[in-house]
């Protein structure tokens, strides 16, 4: 469970960056989320320099994962000045990810 400080240092690393961050929020049970891991990895790839990536795991961090609302697994949500600008639930393709994302660069 996340504590106080641990919830504060997530929004902390969110607004504090210079870069977008596509937060996954994901479970290690969750076959669709295990999709995504090397989906995210040719993302990050393609997209290196441009946003930043973090996994948050709904098991271990609930109060985050209820604090955005996360109700589907997996969720990717696009963070741009510590503000959620967009949100994608379900599995999806690494070229149509990388599409829907460089619209919101």
């Amino acid at each position: 469970m996340a504590t106080k400080k641990e919830f504060n240092s997530f929004e902390e690393m969110l607004s504090g960056s210079d870069l977008p961050v596509l937060v996954d929020f994901y479970a290690d049970w969750c076959g669709p989320c295990q999709m995504m891991v090397p989906i995210l990895e040719q993302v990050n790839a393609q997209l290196s320099g441009k946003m930043k990536i973090v996994k948050i795991d709904t098991e271990k961090y609930p109060q985050l994962a209820s604090a955005y609302e996360i109700s589907a697994l997996p969720t990717l949500v696009l963070f741009k000045q510590g503000k959620p600008v967009d949100r994608i639930e379900g599995a999806m393709g690494a070229p149509q990810l990388v599409q829907h994302l460089q619209t919101m660069l």
